[in-house]
C-alpha cells in the first residue's frame, strides 16, 4: 500500500510539474495586458482617487476587477477556439467598411493614448533629474528597436520582466504607513456620495479598467502565441491573474495617495508626477523615488504595447500581415504603423507644452468612451454564434454576467463622454 501510496504521489507530483510548465509556456498574453492598463493615465486616475478621497473608492475595485476578468477571458477563449484575431473576425462577419471606420475611430484614440504615454515617461522621469528631451527620444528608440528587432517570446519576456516592477507601488505604499484595517473595511464595504466629482471619478475608474484596445491585443498575442483549445485552461489563469494583480497595483496606488496626500488636505493633483512629488515630504524620498520609477516603468510599458496593439487590429482589420515573428518586408504595413504611432507620439511630447497635450488626450477619452460599448456589444454578438464558438459559446449565467457588464459600461462610458465637455471637468 505504502509503494501504491508512493506511486500516487510521485504520478500526483510529475502532474502537477507538467501543468505548470504548461501554465508558464502558455502565460504571458492576459498577465501582460492587464498590467498595460496601469498606464500613465491609470496611475494618475487612481493616484487622483486615493488624493482626493482617501480610501472610501476601494470598493470599487471589486466590481472592477469581475467585470475585467468577464471582458478579458471572452477575447481570450475567441482567440483560442478560431485561431483570429478579433478585428479578423469583425471584418468577416460585418463586412470591410465598418471594419474600416472602427479602426480608423481606433487608431486616432490609440494615438492620443500613445502622446499620453509618453507624456507620462517625461513626467516621471522629470522627478528623478532628466529632461523630457533625453528622456523621451532614448525612450522611443528603446521601445522601437525591442519590438522591430526582437521575436515574439523575446519581446514577450521582456514584457513579463516590466510587470515585476509593478512591485515599486506596494512599496511605495507600505512606506506612507497607512491605516490598513481602515482600507481593508472600505474594499469590503461599499459607500457612494452624490458629489458631481465622486460620480466623475467613479466613471473614472471604470473607463481607465476596461479599453477598447485591450480586447484587440488580448486574443491577437493569444492567437500568435498559439495557444490550443486543449490548454486553453492555463490561458484562463494567466487572465484571471492578469486581471487581479492589474486592480492590485490599484488598491496599493490608491492607498498610498490616501494615507499622504488626502491626510495632508491637498486632495489636487494635475499628474501622476506630482502624486510622486507629493509623497516626499509625507513618506520619504524613496517612496517619491518608487513612484516615479513606477510611472516610468509604466508608461514605456504601455509605450510598447499600445501602438503595437494598434498595428496588431489595424492590419487584421484591413487584411494586411501582422506580428512580430515576421520580418519587415513580410509585414510592411505592420512596422511602418507602429513606427509611425511612436514617431509622433515621441514628437508630440517634445514638441507641445503640457498644456497642448491636454486637449489631445481629452479627445481621445471621449474617442474610447464612444468606442468601447461598440466593441463589447460586437465581441458579445461573435462569442455567442453557435457556428462560429461551438460548445465555447458563452453560458446562459455567463451571458448574463457579460450582458449586465457591457450595459453598465454602456451607461458610464456614455456619461464619461459627455462630462468631458462640463465646465470643471475637463482637466478632472
Amino acid at each position: 500500500m505504502e509503494s501504491i501510496g508512493g506511486l500516487s504521489n510521485r504520478t500526483r507530483l510529475r502532474q502537477f510539474r507538467r501543468s505548470v510548465l504548461i501554465f508558464l509556456a502558455v502565460v504571458g498574453p492576459g498577465i501582460i495586458t492587464a498590467n498595460v492598463d496601469n498606464d500613465a493615465g491609470g496611475i494618475l486616475t487612481y493616484s487622483q482617487a486615493g488624493a482626493g478621497f482617501g480610501y472610501t473608492l476601494l470598493w470599487t475595485l471589486v466590481p472592477i476587477t469581475v467585470a475585467l476578468i468577464v471582458v478579458q477571458e471572452m477575447v481570450a477563449r475567441m482567440g483560442v477556439v478560431t485561431g483570429k484575431g478579433l478585428a479578423d473576425l469583425i471584418r468577416e462577419e460585418y463586412g470591410f467598411r465598418i471594419t474600416f471606420f472602427l479602426m480608423v475611430l481606433l487608431l486616432i484614440a490609440d494615438l492620443g493614448n500613445t502622446i499620453s504615454e509618453f507624456a507620462g515617461l517625461a513626467s516621471g522621469m522629470s522627478v528623478l533629474g532628466v529632461t523630457r528631451f533625453i528622456a523621451v527620444p532614448l525612450g522611443a528608440v528603446l521601445v522601437w528597436t525591442l519590438v522591430v528587432k526582437g521575436t515574439y517570446r523575446l519581446v514577450e519576456k521582456v514584457f513579463l520582466v516590466a510587470c515585476l516592477f509593478y512591485v515599486a507601488y506596494p512599496l511605495s505604499c507600505f512606506l506612507a504607513r497607512p491605516r490598513w484595517s481602515q482600507a481593508l473595511l472600505s474594499v469590503a464595504k461599499p459607500s457612494f456620495h452624490f458629489q458631481s466629482s465622486y460620480i466623475y471619478m467613479l466613471i473614472g475608474l471604470v473607463g481607465t479598467t476596461i479599453a477598447p484596445w485591450m480586447q484587440f491585443y488580448l486574443q491577437a498575442a493569444v492567437v500568435e502565441k498559439g495557444v490550443t483549445i486543449k490548454d486553453y485552461i492555463y490561458s484562463r489563469w494567466d487572465v484571471i491573474v492578469g486581471c487581479i494583480i492589474t486592480d492590485l497595483v490599484a488598491f496599493f496606488i490608491v492607498v498610498a495617495c490616501a494615507a499622504t496626500i488626502y491626510v495632508s488636505g491637498h486632495g489636487e493633483i494635475h499628474d501622476a508626477a506630482d502624486a510622486a512629488l507629493a509623497l516626499r515630504p509625507l513618506a520619504g524620498r524613496a517612496a517619491s523615488w518608487l513612484f516615479a520609477f513606477g510611472l516610468c516603468n509604466a508608461s514605456i510599458f504601455s509605450a510598447c504595447i499600445l501602438p503595437l496593439a494598434t498595428a496588431y487590429y489595424v492590419c487584421e482589420g484591413l487584411g494586411f500581415e501582422s506580428g512580430i515573428d515576421k520580418r519587415l518586408h513580410e509585414a510592411p504595413a505592420f512596422y511602418a504603423l507602429y513606427t509611425g504611432l511612436i514617431a509622433v507620439g515621441a514628437v508630440a511630447v517634445m514638441v507641445l507644452s503640457e498644456a497642448k497635450q491636454v486637449p489631445i488626450i481629452l479627445l481621445t477619452q471621449v474617442v474610447n468612451g464612444i468606442l468601447l460599448p461598440v466593441v463589447l456589444i460586437f465581441m458579445l454578438r461573435l462569442i455567442n454564434r453557435k457556428d462560429l464558438m461551438g460548445e465555447y459559446r458563452n453560458s446562459r449565467l455567463f451571458n448574463y454576467i457579460a450582458w449586465s457588464t457591457c450595459v453598465v459600461v454602456v451607461i458610464l462610458t456614455l456619461i464619461l463622454a459627455g462630462s468631458a465637455f462640463l465646465p470643471g471637468h475637463a482637466g478632472s
